[in-house]
């Protein structure tokens, strides 16, 4: 297990992905953060993996629309059949290019056997 922040997903926020005021949605935004989640947990195990909780998530900046949002996760706790990721999510301005921390969470994984139970990650 590495504490070192990997970079899983780089996307572009676009004006589809706006709320009725015009600003990044908050739920397209953690949609992002729970598939970085993933790419990072995938990696330790051959099981199927759903995301069955996320905490302290905090929006700490909004995303604009043209931004490039970059998500960076870190394996935080593998349990017997439970893998926790943290999620740091930033965005990339478009305007300047400065890349800014935004959003962070943590997202917890179980891995799945063929019936949909849960089961051992190693196994």
């Amino acid at each position: 297990m590495s504490n070192q922040q990997e970079l899983v997903i780089r996307v572009v926020a676009m004006p589809a992905d706006t709320n009725s005021s015009g600003d990044i949605f908050g739920g397209w935004l953690l949609s992002q953060m729970d598939l970085a989640a993933w790419v990072c947990a995938r990696k330790l195990t051959p099981h199927r993996l759903v995301t069955v909780a996320l905490d302290g998530v905090v929006f700490h900046k909004p995303v604009y629309v043209g931004d490039c949002l970059l998500c960076y996760a870190t394996v935080e706790r593998i349990g017997r059949t439970s893998i926790t990721v943290h999620v740091t999510a930033h965005a990339e301005r478009v305007n300047g290019g400065d890349e800014v921390a935004v959003t962070e969470g943590r997202f917890t994984l179980v891995a799945l056997d063929s019936d949909r139970n849960p089961t051992a990650i190693q196994g």
